[in-house]
């Protein structure tokens, strides 16, 4: 079957405070680990109609860091100073 629906967004919803279907501006609510909220608001007066809830793609397990190599020094030279060119 195929997933057409799975990421459905709503342009018009029916509001009760109008009593007619508004435009709806849709608002990140809330950031979680497994999903994200949103809620949806009446274009005309804000009053929320409903929400929705998208979920987060799974997470990829990260590959272990490789350990730095210890810095070396590197030796540098005491300040000479320069002699005149001939």
């Amino acid at each position: 079957m195929h997933k057409q629906f799975e990421d459905l967004r709503a342009s018009e919803l029916y509001c009760p405070r109008c009593k007619i279907a508004r435009p709806v501006r849709e608002k990140l609510l809330l950031v979680l680990p497994h999903a994200e909220l949103h809620d949806y608001r009446c274009e005309v007066c804000g009053e929320s109609l409903g929400s929705r809830e998208v979920k987060a793609p799974p997470v990829m397990a990260r590959p272990q860091a490789m350990p730095r190599p210890a810095a070396t020094r590197r030796q540098v030279a005491p300040n000479r100073a320069l002699a005149p060119r001939r």
